[in-house]
This record gives structure tokens, sequence and C-alpha cells, in this order.
């Protein structure tokens, strides 16, 4: 990955050598990066909007959209007529995770699919094992709306029945611990989507939702060893896609082999 430093120059508004960021995304990860150069931990308090915009370098407007989207995220708490904070992440095992993760950097990227990978195996194969009546039916019926919304090139219903999908896993397995792990990881991916992609989709949600299906399809006959092989392909290949987006929106001038 080449240095920041290398990084191809991007205007106040998004604009760059052979391609475009939105301004909002730049300022969203700009932001993010001050937060973890200036040691901030959840609860401290961030500059004013004015003072903020200056030390990233981007005007107040847009500055302001970046902050409703990490809000949002809830990366940031937006607290009115007290100022803007470090957001508090909801659990404490993944306080610094969530605080410091940086959803455009591609090392850190490839760190949290790593672990959702070694996440969500055990969580299918446990699904393959203990899933009820009840809850094959959810996987299925999850597995279907993505397939809907793909069909209908509807991004947001994608993601939502994306994180249901992969929710019904959690809850299929049994394992609190798993499935409040797989929530935390969905949590992280969704901040890649919005910050790192910038919305737009890492690669063919036909795709993903065909393997959705299958990974449903072998949980509900109780074939571990298909299921978990069928989860693993599906989280390389997204993770694949993703980097390739990520890339080719940081670095428009390159092509990444």
């Amino acid at each position: 990955m080449p240095d920041r430093s290398e990084r191809t120059s991007v205007g106040q508004e998004g604009a760059a050598e052979g391609g475009y960021r939105p301004g909002y995304e730049i300022a969203a990860e700009r932001i993010l990066e001050y937060i973890v150069r200036a040691r901030l931990e959840p609860g401290d308090r961030l500059p004013t909007e004015k003072d903020l915009a200056a030390a990233v370098g981007m005007s107040r407007t847009i500055v302001r959209e970046a902050v409703k989207i990490l809000s949002a995220l809830g990366r940031i708490s937006v607290q009115m007529g007290r100022g803007i904070y470090v957001a508090e992440p909801e659990g404490a095992l993944w306080r610094e995770s969530l605080s410091h993760f940086l959803p455009t950097d591609l090392g850190q990227v490839e760190e949290i699919f790593e672990f959702r990978r070694f996440v969500e195996m055990k969580t299918t194969e446990l699904a393959a094992q203990r899933a009820t009546p009840a809850q094959v039916k959810a996987l299925r019926e999850a597995a279907q709306l993505t397939m809907d919304a793909a069909e209908e090139g509807d991004l947001e219903a994608f993601n939502r029945a994306d994180e249901k999908f992969h929710g019904a896993i959690g809850d299929a397995s049994s394992n609190m611990f798993l499935s409040a792990s797989v929530d935390s990881v969905q949590r992280l991916q969704r901040q890649i989507s919005v910050i790192g992609l910038a919305g737009v989709a890492g690669g063919s949600t036909v795709v993903a939702a065909q393997q959705h299906s299958a990974i449903a399809a072998a949980i509900g006959s109780g074939d571990e060893r298909l299921a978990v092989t069928l989860m693993v392909e599906h989280i390389d290949t997204t993770l694949a896609q993703f980097k390739q987006e990520i890339h080719s929106r940081l670095f428009p001038a390159d092509g990444i082999a």
C-alpha cells in the first residue's frame, strides 16, 4: 500500500486527478484520522466545528455533513450546546477498535475481514449444528430479502438485509458472544461502505445474494462443512471487491494487480 504522502492529491470538494471522491467522505476520513493522531478517547471533546474544519483542511459546510455521517455511524456524538465528542462504543470489548478504526485504511480493512472470517466460520458451523426450524426460516427469508434488493438495485435495502442475514446466522449459533461479535463486525463494515465506498456497492450484490442463498441452504440441511466453505468464499470475495473499490477510489491513477 502506498504511503499516505503518495496519495493522489484531493481537492476540498472531492475532485482528484483521474477520479472523484465526495467531499464529506474525505472530511469523515480526515476527522477519524485526527481522532487517532490526537489520541482522543471515547468521551473526549473534539474542537468546535470551525476549528475542526481548519484542522482537517475542509470547508465548514463539508465538515458539517461529515459530522452528521459520523454521528449516524456512532463514531462521534453531537451534544446540543456542549459540543462534539468521541462517542462511547456500545461494547467494552470493542472500545479501542471501534474508536480507532479507519475505514479507508486497506491494512485495517484486511484485519477486520480476517477477524470476520475467523468469527463467522465458527458461527456458521454452530448455526448448521444448532439452528431451529424457525431460525432456518428467518435465515432463508433474510437471504431472499438480499436477492430482492439486489435485483431491484436498492443498495440501502441490500445492506440492511445483508446485516439481517449475518445477524440471523449469529442468532442461530446460540452463542451470544459470537452473535455480538458478528454485530460489531457488521457495524465496522458499514463504516467501510459509507466512508470508504461512499455508499456505492463494493461488488456484485447479486453474486453476494446468491452466496447468501447457498449458505442458508447448507445451514438448513445441517451440512456444516459446506456451510463453512461457502461462508469463507463469501467473505473472501467481499474483501477482494471492497479492497479493489477502495483502492480505485483512493488511487484512481493506479491499477490493482
